[in-house]
């Protein structure tokens, strides 16, 4: 129950969020972000109508067709997240007037599309999603053998393509491509975090049991040391894995070269850590 309760809070968040992203930086500069919000941002150019009750047209037939496709509890809460943004949209920009917030399409991009990319990763925090392009992905992907990252791609390509043609400019289209790659950006470090941690490879042919132990003493860091051969059977090969933070990287770096100069170290970002080694 605590866990739910939490996740309509997180839908409710992210669909204010993202409404405020839309009426206060990118629609009224005429930018498009992806999917069916930014479809509803050109349609609304066009027809003259509210840009909620646009988006809420555009994703409940679709949701209609994806629903085996997504399962009842994952559209049960993308219909809450739509209905949410279609009443926030609306509310702040037919009922309150929210007044523009910046009419410099820089910042109009960046600040909408950081919103934006706020709004929905709280939204996908909260179990659901904001419909139109996921929807339409799963059900072609389950249909050919085009992942859903391509098909979602593509549909945003389209909506950048009519973006210039509605808008009559080449450079609003521009402008919204930056505003979607923002999106994207801020949707990963509202589900993963901004993690400092790195994840450590040590590979040697010398025993690594005493290194560990080094790193252990000397770092208080924990890991894992798996004992196996090299590609051609011959030899034995051990390697450590560990996570460390960024700061003390160099600190194991010269542990390591102290202990075998010919170690070999594979340093890589981690997105996500979950649970403890």
């Amino acid at each position: 129950m605590k866990k739910e309760v939490f996740n309509y809070f997180f839908l409710s968040i992210g669909s204010l969020i993202l409404s405020l992203g839309i009426v206060g930086f990118l629609s009224p500069n005429q930018i498009a972000t992806g999917g069916t919000a930014g479809l509803a941002i050109i349609l609304s150019t066009l027809f003259n109508l509210p840009i909620g009750v646009l988006f809420f047209l555009i994703n409940i037939p679709l949701l209609a067709v994806g629903l085996k496709f997504i399962g009842k509890q994952f559209a049960l809460k993308t219909i809450i997240a739509i209905s949410l943004m279609t009443v926030s949209i609306d509310l702040l920009k037919e009922v309150i007037h929210l007044q523009v917030l910046s009419k410099d399409p820089l910042l109009a991009t960046l600040y909408g599309g950081i919103l934006v990319g706020i709004g929905l990763g709280f939204i996908f925090k909260g179990g659901g999603s904001a419909g139109g392009g996921s929807i339409i992905a799963k059900i072609v992907a389950s249909k050919s053998d085009l992942k859903p990252g391509t098909v979602i791609l593509f549909l945003d390509s389209i909506v950048i393509l009519s973006a210039a043609l509605v808008f009559q400019s080449l450079e609003l289209a521009l402008w919204s491509l930056i505003s979607i790659f923002a999106t994207s950006k801020l949707v990963d470090l509202v589900l993963t975090g901004r993690s400092n941690e790195k994840l450590v490879h040590i590979s040697s042919y010398k025993e690594l049991t005493t290194l560990g132990k080094l790193i252990h003493e000397q770092l208080g860091v924990r890991g894992t040391i798996v004992k196996g051969n090299d590609l051609s059977g011959e030899e034995k090969k051990d390697v450590i894995y560990i996570v460390i933070n960024s700061n003390r990287i160099n600190m194991i770096k010269q542990l390591v070269l102290s202990y075998d100069k010919n170690a070999r170290m594979i340093i890589t970002q981690t997105k996500e850590l979950l649970g403890k080694n």
